[in-house]
């Protein structure tokens, strides 16, 4: 539809820093960008999926900082809403055009953006994937993420200690079908519990997209299909949240377990209050700062990352539970991200 692109196309693209690097020592050695052979201004690129979740306002703030502190200008651009490719694919385009040395993304749509990632790729421009890569994952140079199998695991295997002893019927609230993200997260969980797809104690499976909206919705449905649900993993605190509205309205909240992966301050509050059992703790402020140091890197030195960069996942559980490695409430805090 022409108002889903034009929103897309009028995504922001400020100049959120404007700091001249240091004029001494080379340039990369190749790509457009500002300055060659010697002096010049390092520009780098960052495009969220929204300007709105807090996650990726963090990720935001994590790169301007680094950017003040390297001495780059720093571009940023997002998509007017979680999956709007259109939007990120201009945002591209008017990087390139803008001569950044390097682009730092979130993908909404991994596959859909991956031709022009090659694009900017062949005009000799660098590309990180942050948090979520493209597909195929080497349509980027380098991928600083959160092993997602790996924070599904520790929620899948602290909620199977929790629920011992009990019948468990779960419902499970997605993100995207086909979503790299949401599938790793999805099997963490399983293998975690030490379960498969399709076995019959989940009793509910819904994608929410990572909305808080979506996924009331989605538990008040999961509700009506299976009122005994007990357990109710979810892909990130906004879906998390939801399930937790639609279980307080139902007077199930006190019932029903929540584990979820985030490890947002707000999120962490909420399981300080018992809203949420067990919290995976992301850092996407580290997954920026990385991003920006490869890419000015690169411009000094010719050198591009490569590969898949661990930033890391703690367990943030509300009470330990045996033989699951987690950290309390306390270090949840002092360690989450967002206001």
């Amino acid at each position: 539809m022409s108002s889903r692109f034009t929103s897309g196309a009028i995504a922001v693209l400020a100049l959120s820093a404007t700091l001249t690097a240091c004029g001494s020592g080379g340039s990369a050695s190749s790509g457009s960008g500002s300055g060659s052979g010697g002096s010049g201004s390092i520009t780098v690129g960052l495009i969220t999926k929204t300007e709105t979740n807090p996650y990726f306002v963090t990720m935001k703030k994590g790169a301007q900082a680094e950017a003040a502190k390297d001495g780059v200008k720093l571009l940023t651009a997002a998509g007017a809403y979680d999956g709007d490719n259109a939007g990120q694919v201009t945002a591209i385009e008017n990087m390139i055009a803008a001569g950044v040395k390097g682009i730092l993304i979130t993908p909404s749509d991994p596959k859909a953006i991956a031709p022009t990632l090659d694009r900017a790729r062949q005009q000799g421009i660098v590309v990180i994937a942050l948090d979520t890569p493209p597909d195929p994952q080497n349509s980027a140079d380098a991928l600083f993420a959160t092993d997602n199998l790996a924070a599904g695991k520790l929620i899948g295997q602290y909620a199977k200690v929790r629920m011992a002893g009990k019948t468990t019927k779960i419902a499970t609230l997605d993100l995207t079908p086909g979503v790299d993200v949401g599938v790793q997260r999805h099997n963490g969980f399983l293998a975690g519990f030490g379960i498969a797809e399709g076995d019959p104690s989940i009793v509910c499976e819904a994608d929410t997209g990572g909305d808080q909206a979506k996924g009331q919705t989605a538990m008040e449905n999961c509700l009506q299909k299976a009122p005994d649900i007990n357990l109710v993993y979810a892909i990130n605190e906004p879906a998390a949240m939801g399930a937790y509205q639609a279980l307080k309205a139902a007077g199930k909240d006190k019932t029903v377990t929540i584990v979820t992966i985030d490890g947002s301050c707000t999120g962490v509050s909420a399981l300080s209050q018992g809203q949420f059992a067990a919290d995976s703790q992301q850092y996407p402020l580290k997954m920026a700062s990385l991003g920006v140091d490869a890419v000015m890197n690169f411009a000094k030195t010719g050198k591009k990352p490569s590969g898949y960069t661990d930033t890391g996942v703690s367990l943030i559980a509300a009470t330990p539970a045996a033989g699951v490695d987690s950290k309390d409430a306390a270090y949840g805090q002092s360690n989450c991200w967002g206001s």
